[in-house]
């Protein structure tokens, strides 16, 4: 097993720590959050990137503090916390910003199975919980002061067809993009598929500021990354 050493100190097992924290995992982590930091949605929970990611973690911050206290080389062990830090950083921001999401967006995530199809298990204990309780706090405070017609959480009036109080997702907004691979066909605008006027192509590796609704599912199948 190859360590890493300086100037004749004690070892660090180098090995043991590259298979820990892959590059792979962490850059895959990294992409994950850039994607859900951009998309104005939610996206599909990264649940086996995250499981690994978070095993390695443990692992590792195990490693480090066996070798902290066992006479390894402290320059090589606080290179070794560092890249732990990035990706402690990258997880927790990751999951931080997907709870800011479904806070903003309960309601609305709650009530489409797209999207809550897209979260964890926990993630979906933590919406029902907010969702019950802001219920239950503007049903007693506020809704229940109100005439009857506005006594709705969900809409202006009794009688509107659709949740007009609900937030939800601008899947109009606009974002900054790059595809791994040539992309051709891409509907800028509402309108027929068959008209070419409204079709667009990306190449690889180009920026692109595009709208978020016209490369939605190309963001969901990995074929474009957000940036």
């Amino acid at each position: 097993m190859a360590s890493s050493s300086v100037d004749g100190g004690s070892t660090l097992p180098t090995e043991d720590y590259d298979f820990l924290i892959s590059t792979t995992d962490v850059v895959l982590l990294k992409r994950a959050w850039r994607n859900e930091k951009a998309a104005p949605e939610i996206l599909r929970f990264e649940s086996d990137l995250i499981s690994r990611v978070r095993e390695q973690i443990q692992l590792v911050e195990e490693t480090v503090e066996e070798n902290s206290t066992g006479g390894s080389d402290p320059l090589s062990v606080s290179l070794y916390q560092m890249d732990l830090d990035r990706t402690l950083f990258l997880l927790r921001s990751y999951l931080r910003i997907r709870i800011q999401k479904i806070e903003k967006y309960m309601f609305h995530i709650q009530k489409t199975d797209e999207l809550w199809n897209r979260l964890s298990k926990e993630e979906k204990n933590f919406t029902r919980r907010c969702t019950n309780d802001l219920k239950q706090h503007l049903e007693e405070n506020v809704l229940s002061k109100l005439p009857e017609n506005y006594q709705s959480l969900l809409k202006q009036s009794v009688t509107s067809d659709e949740d007009d109080m609900v937030p939800e997702p601008r899947l109009d907004t606009f974002v900054l993009c790059r595809s791994k691979e040539y992309l051709t066909g891409i509907q800028l605008e509402d309108g027929p598929v068959d008209d070419r006027s409204k079709l667009f192509e990306m190449e690889p590796d180009v920026l692109y500021f595009i709208c978020y609704k016209s490369i939605k599912p190309l963001v969901e199948s990995g074929k474009i990354d957000l940036l």
